[in-house]
């Protein structure tokens, strides 16, 4: 699709949302190298900054309310699992959103529709659009919508520590811990993408991209967990 308005009205038809100001959605799916090549300054990351800051509250507000006898730390845990970049992507792929969005010549035939940062971003970006259109009440019912159940599912204890568990693997075969270090920063301050590797006797096991260190470190961690080449290389 090449012209944005296009675009966003079909996205908001095909997912059920209405807007009051179009602008805002046109605004949400464009990303940053689409706007520098048209020579806009229309683009996305202001949305994203605003969407993170209120998805953040969504999900620790319905905690807080939903689980009372959970602590803050435990409940800071399981935020952070819920607003992660593979959560987001997940919604994104329900949205189908990867289709909508505007990007450069460069990012779309660099593979930019698949890319979970950018999708990730862009589901802030409409959070944050949301937001601004239609007030707290309709972001946090879309956020809901789409991340209630995981929500419950990590709260019951249901996610995945996956450096805990690598670290447990491999100190259980008496071998010495795997370590873990930043090869990668990308993007502007308030919304840096990390790409960090998983280092074994300083052997580079897999890679890992997030919005955090520790997202991608997890990442990075998962990809070992899951690779039985990986495993075997290192007498797993």
């Amino acid at each position: 699709m090449h012209d944005i308005k296009i675009s966003a009205r079909k996205f908001m038809k095909d997912n059920e949302l209405n807007f009051k100001t179009e602008d805002l959605m046109n605004m949400a799916l464009t990303h940053p190298s689409y706007a520098q090549e048209k020579n806009t300054v229309s683009n996305n990351q202001r949305l994203e900054f605003l969407g993170d800051a209120v998805l953040n509250f969504a999900v620790a507000e319905y905690l807080y309310n939903n689980y009372t006898g959970k602590a803050e730390g435990e409940l800071t845990k399981i935020r952070a699992r819920v607003v992660c970049e593979k959560a987001l992507n997940e919604v994104a792929g329900n949205l189908r959103l990867g289709q909508y969005l505007m990007l450069g010549k460069g990012e779309e035939m660099s593979g930019g529709r698949n890319r979970r940062s950018i999708l990730a971003d862009a589901v802030e970006a409409i959070i944050g659009a949301i937001y601004l259109d239609q007030g707290l009440y309709s972001a946090r019912s879309f956020v809901l919508t789409h991340l209630e159940k995981l929500i419950k599912k990590t709260a019951n204890g249901e996610y995945h520590d996956y450096k805990s568990r690598l670290q447990e693997l491999v100190q259980g075969k008496d071998k010495e811990n795997v370590n873990y270090a930043i090869l990668e920063e990308s993007g502007p301050a308030h919304a840096k993408t990390f790409v960090t590797g998983v280092y074994y006797n300083e052997q580079l096991l897999a890679s890992g991209e997030g919005k955090s260190k520790k997202e991608a470190e997890q990442n990075a961690a998962e990809k070992v967990l899951k690779d039985t080449d990986i495993l075997r290389s290192i007498g797993l």
